[in-house]
């Protein structure tokens, strides 16, 4: 039949529609995806989706073509798809050709994209509030006190160097939507970390009149094996939470 060869020469899963809104024949593709009795029924029995439907039905209405992006159930995962329709003569027949692109991964990327420029924007919040914070008592009480700027300062180039190192990332998209993780095997010094991250959050905690303690003896070296500015992020983020909602 020349309807079937033709569709079977489409790389993607398809089906031609009749005007009298039947499913007139379907590729493997279509066959595999859903299922094997579906020539000869009516489309609206076996594409169920409102935005499939309307598509169609556009179409079948005069349209030239029509287009959507739907997400259906596949087993047990959700699976995305660009649905296209377009209106083709064979054969002196008018028919609506329906194809099917999954765009699974282009969705999930797209919103691994999104989930990262969030959370980048977020750690950048905390350097540049510590950094607001040290700028404002560096022009006011310690603005003579050499002792207390030049440890200021020397935070100060720390957040500045973890927010150009965060910038990079957020340059570098491939690092987060890449499956592969290298187990980080750089020691961290615990103790010396905590006390950095706690000045670091001491503006906000002021500004909440929010007391910060670190138990311990603060010179004693306590190594652990981990990422350095991800235990840094792991850390303000726990202390911004228990300043915001303690």
């Amino acid at each position: 039949m020349i309807f079937s060869s033709l569709l079977e020469a489409v790389p993607l899963p398809g089906l031609l529609i009749t005007g009298e809104n039947r499913i007139l024949c379907a590729n493997s593709a279509a066959l595999l995806l859903f299922g094997n009795n579906v020539v000869g029924l009516a489309y609206i029995s076996v594409l169920r989706h409102p935005a499939v439907l309307k598509a169609i039905e556009v179409t079948l209405g005069g349209q030239s073509e029509a287009k959507t992006r739907y997400t259906a159930a596949l087993g047990d995962q959700d699976v995305t798809y660009d649905m296209t329709c377009r209106r083709v003569k064979i054969a002196k027949n008018n028919l609506i050709l329906v194809c099917f692109r999954d765009v699974t991964d282009v969705e999930q990327a797209t919103q691994m994209r999104r989930d990262f420029v969030a959370n980048v924007s977020h750690e950048l919040r905390t350097p540049l509030t510590a950094l607001s914070g040290f700028i404002e008592t560096l022009q006011g009480p310690a603005r003579e006190d050499a002792a207390a700027r030049k440890r200021f300062l020397d935070i100060m180039a720390k957040e500045a160097a973890r927010m150009n190192r965060l910038v990079d990332d957020l340059l570098s998209l491939s690092r987060v939507e890449s499956d592969e993780r290298m187990r980080p095997i750089e020691q961290v010094e615990l103790n010396g970390l905590l006390q950095s991250c706690i000045i670091t959050m001491a503006a906000s905690a002021k500004s909440e009149k929010v007391d910060m303690t670190l138990l311990g003896d603060e010179n004693s070296e306590y190594f652990i094996q981990g990422d350095e500015d991800q235990l840094r992020q792991v850390f303000n983020n726990l202390l911004e939470n228990a300043i915001k909602y303690g």
